[in-house]
């Protein structure tokens, strides 16, 4: 008898499980609803930064290794399977391939840019898939913890008028309730939107940087191949080794 005195004296009565037990099924309706939408959040947020982070590091191996192939298969050959630029090659060479099968005629520079166009519109539209539910989470999940709010002071105004004064032990309870749905809403609702604008501002990074290699490959192509990107075609020449002796500082000397 003694034992169970301590335990009801330290529990906290006004804590979230507390609150979820007095506010019955629509607190614990409330409650799973915002865990889904924070679950869903996490990892969709999650998903996407590993997906944007491939899709950069393969950006530096196209800087360093597609380039300097001789030829845009073999380039293509040294990008990764599925990849994003490798999509991107791949269409363009599909496309060189089709233009010389057309029976109307058909300008090559426009054929390419417009299949380049259509793989590049793909590869940001796939960048996007996800952070619309990030977006919903964000503007609903407020909402949502103010509903429990809503029904906790329901809840405590039914226990005023049933006690016929307003007493602490009396409202205590639910308006605790309606206060840590408030919050949880928020909990929710503010990793969301700021994973949102942090994925879509990267998105459109990465969009630069595959609309500047789209349009790079397609110069490269109706050029047959005399057009390269700034980075590989403008080269420095070698510095000469520095001679020892006195005609390497007076060469008059």
């Amino acid at each position: 008898m003694n034992a169970t005195v301590p335990a009801a004296a330290n529990s906290n009565p006004y804590g979230l499980m507390a609150a979820l037990h007095q506010g019955g099924v629509i607190a614990w309706t409330v409650f799973i609803i915002l865990v889904i939408m924070s679950a869903a959040t996490w990892f969709i947020m999650f998903t996407k930064l590993f997906e944007q982070q491939k899709i950069m590091n393969q950006a530096k191996r196209v800087r360093t290794t597609f380039w300097g192939t001789p030829t845009l298969r073999e380039g293509a050959n040294k990008l990764e399977k599925n990849s994003a630029y490798r999509q991107i090659v791949d269409d363009g060479l599909t496309a060189q391939e089709q233009h010389t099968k057309l029976i109307d005629p058909v300008d090559q520079h426009e054929w390419l840019g417009s299949s380049l166009g259509r793989s590049t519109a793909a590869i940001n539209s796939k960048l996007s898939n996800g952070l619309a539910v990030l977006a919903t989470v964000g503007s609903t999940a407020p909402f949502v913890g103010l509903f429990g709010t809503v029904i906790g002071i329901y809840r405590a105004l039914i226990k005023i008028g049933a006690a016929g004064q307003a007493s602490i032990d009396a409202v205590a309870g639910p308006v605790g309730e309606a206060l840590i749905m408030t919050a949880l809403g928020l909990v929710v609702a503010v990793p969301a939107v700021l994973g949102y604008n942090w994925l879509v501002r990267r998105n459109k990074v990465l969009a630069e940087q595959i609309g500047a290699f789209s349009t790079d490959l397609h110069g490269y192509m109706v050029s047959n191949g005399a057009v390269k990107p700034a980075l590989i075609s403008v080269k420095t020449a070698p510095t000469p080794p520095l001679k020892t002796g006195s005609a390497a500082i007076n060469p008059k000397a």
